[in-house]
């Protein structure tokens, strides 16, 4: 039974019910301000104080749905809940877990009560939110955070009047409530420590909540950490000082031609055949990290290989226990994370190669026939004629152009290192040679396409080493005996004319031989004289962007002037001068032909070719243009004095003067 002093509250929160629900008047001393507040919420919800009909309630999939994703929660809450429920040992007491949303999920008690008192939302599936039953413990508890118990008539509906609930939150990490626990019964079996004893069990839960899900992250970074360990593209072996592995991944285990299960506990010494293995043990026995040093493991099989080692020491400064962690890559991924690094890619296709004219559209067919070959390709042409463009289109059309594109002046580097650029060298080569020795284009270029541009100036003692490396498909390092076998395409070029160079004696006949097996020319600019006006437009627009001058237009004089000079410097010369010409043009202006340097302007080539100055060459729209401009002039902007002067009518020149964007 309550106590005396129970029964009295009871009476007076009931008299404040009263008041409320029937004259809208709250007496606050009566009440807690929390009960207060809720009461004031409820109203505003529109619950009905006198209704016990079920509003909200769940069942079926919908139920599952949410039964399921507070499982995790459900799964250490049970074991609490029976205990608690059998530790009131009291006829009438229901224990029930609701989500965050107001639904009850389980629940522990008799079936007499809950077919006894379906109209206070007991059974699985209903709704206890404030929104739907107004003023009660677990409604109080999901909207405050808060545990609390709330008596008789301190509910809002009038069929809780005869009614206790004790409730308390259970929170996650971030302090969200994700659950509500409780204690219902009769009012008469109320007790002081129900609240206590709630509180316990959700605190309990809420703790065995967080340490499961801790437990979870770390199961989850583990396997994240072991996954990341097997997919990773080197090898990384964990050994004592001992020489035994304490972890190893899939690369190494492939690498190495070992199953895991045989791998771990086992002797690297029996791996990684040698002197280098011990080498490594003697790395963990002193705590002596590596980086980046070239080591030639040999394993079971036998065959040796070239790969790139780096060892880090993992033991605590203090700590007798050592370890050394040893990551290992093959030298020839390397060289392709190089050619990535120093952008040895081609970038240009055959789109990107500008002209309509007969002859640069024949030398684009012709490249495209032999791209997709084995043919090693000669570019021959003037300086300046897009040699390397062709070269970078030629590859990307090919079925290497996801490989290497590798590119070497041969005429820009000094003839004593022609051949150690090409083919690489050992350490200790020569003096001045890096230490572990450095591989050359050849190898860098392995699967992809080697751009060997200005081979006319490339030394005689060097031709005759391309030549056996284009025949036997093998490089030889400078200074060293290995044989490293290679998959390159050659595509060569010149400006020089090589049978020239071959009587000479400045070329060998028969690597002119070998390369010859497909030549291209690359025609110069004033062999495609009609493809000037559509690079003039190309170069101007890009220039044009870049300086911020929008509405300059391009006089016919301009175009006249540049297509009739020799440009022997070619496309490479066309651009600076049309880079040259739209700095100097103002923003509104007219591009003429006055903005071409002097030695374009004065060496110009007539039909008949013959030299004339641009000065002498006016169109005749240029004419007409200045005719108006003088005559606006002279008239001190009186347009009929103007038009009368000129010979035309006031209309015709007002359409002039807005055809050449003239100001009066």
């Amino acid at each position: 039974m309550p106590g005396k002093r129970l029964l009295e509250e009871n009476e007076l929160f009931k008299k404040a019910w009263l008041e409320f629900v029937r004259y809208g008047r709250m007496d606050r001393e009566s009440l807690r301000p929390i009960i207060a507040d809720s009461w004031i919420r409820s109203r505003r919800y529109q619950v009905n104080p006198d209704s016990s009909e079920v509003t909200c309630e769940i069942t079926g999939e919908v139920f599952k749905e949410k039964y399921d994703r507070i499982g995790p929660v459900l799964d250490i809450a049970k074991p609490f809940m029976e205990t608690l429920y059998k530790t009131v040992g009291e006829a009438g007491m229901v224990v029930r877990l609701t989500d965050k949303d107001g639904y009850v999920l389980e629940c522990f008690g008799d079936e007499l009560v809950f077919e006894s008192h379906q109209a206070l939302h007991l059974y699985k599936g209903t709704n206890v939110k404030e929104e739907v039953i107004g003023t009660n413990a677990i409604g109080i508890a999901l909207a405050k955070g808060i545990p609390l118990q709330v008596l008789g008539a301190e509910h809002f509906r009038i069929d809780y009047h005869d009614w206790t609930t004790s409730a308390a939150p259970i929170k996650n990490d971030e302090d969200e409530v994700i659950a509500v626990l409780s204690m219902s019964g009769d009012y008469e079996l109320v007790h002081p420590h129900t609240l206590g004893m709630v509180m316990a069990s959700a605190l309990a839960i809420e703790h065995e909540f967080k340490l499961e899900r801790s437990n979870q992250d770390l199961r989850r970074k583990n396997d994240h950490f072991n996954a990341i360990m097997e997919s990773i593209s080197e090898g990384i072996i964990c050994i004592d000082e001992r020489g035994v592995i304490r972890d190893i991944n899939l690369f190494a285990r492939n690498y190495l031609r070992v199953r895991g299960a045989e791998a771990i506990g086992a002797d690297i010494r029996d791996l990684i055949r040698g002197d280098q293995a011990k080498k490594l043990v003697k790395l963990v026995k002193n705590g002596i990290a590596l980086k980046e040093e070239e080591f030639n493991f040999s394993h079971a099989g036998g065959r040796k290989k070239s790969v790139i080692v780096n060892a880090t020491p993992v033991s605590e400064p203090n700590d007798p226990y050592k370890e050394l962690v040893i990551t290992f890559r093959e030298s020839k991924d390397i060289h392709n994370l190089v050619n990535k690094i120093v952008g040895a890619k081609a970038i240009y296709t055959f789109d990107d190669i500008l002209g309509d004219s007969p002859e640069i559209k024949e030398a684009i067919r012709i490249s495209k026939l032999v791209s997709d070959t084995e043919a090693t390709i000669l570019l021959t042409g003037e300086s300046g004629t897009g040699k390397e463009l062709f070269a970078q289109s030629i590859h990307n059309d090919s079925h290497r152009r996801n490989n290497s594109f590798v590119f070497i002046n041969c005429g820009a580097i000094p003839r004593d290192l022609v051949a150690s650029e090409l083919f690489g060298y050992v350490e200790g080569a020569f003096t001045g040679a890096r230490k572990g020795g450095q591989p050359g284009k050849f190898e860098l270029a392995d699967g992809g396409t080697l751009f060997l541009d200005e081979i006319g100036d490339m030394p005689l003692d060097t031709q005759a080493n391309l030549l056996r490396v284009l025949e036997t498909k093998e490089v030889v390092r400078v200074g060293g005996h290995d044989v490293i076998p290679v998959d390159v395409r050659v595509i060569a070029a010149t400006h020089k004319d090589l049978t020239q160079e071959v009587r000479r004696g400045n070329f060998r006949q028969d690597l002119f031989f070998r390369l010859n097996v497909m030549p291209i020319h690359t025609p110069a600019l004033r062999e495609r004289r009609s493809d000037i006006p559509s690079l003039i437009d190309f170069f101007y627009n890009q220039f044009k962007m870049g300086e911020g001058k929008a509405g300059v237009d391009i006089a016919e004089s301009f175009y006249t002037a540049m297509t009739m000079y020799d440009w022997p410097g070619n496309v490479r010369e066309l651009q600076n001068v049309m880079q040259l010409a739209s700095n100097i043009i103002e923003a509104g202006g007219v591009l003429t032909a006055q903005a071409l340097p002097d030695y374009i302007k004065t060496n110009v080539r007539t039909e008949n070719g013959e030299r004339e100055s641009v000065k002498s060459v006016k169109t005749l729209a240029e004419l007409e243009r200045e005719a108006i401009q003088t005559a606006i002039a002279y008239s001190k902007g009186n347009l009929v004095k103007a038009a009368k002067s000129l010979g035309i009518g006031r209309t015709t020149l007002y359409r002039k003067i807005e055809k050449y964007g003239l100001t009066v």
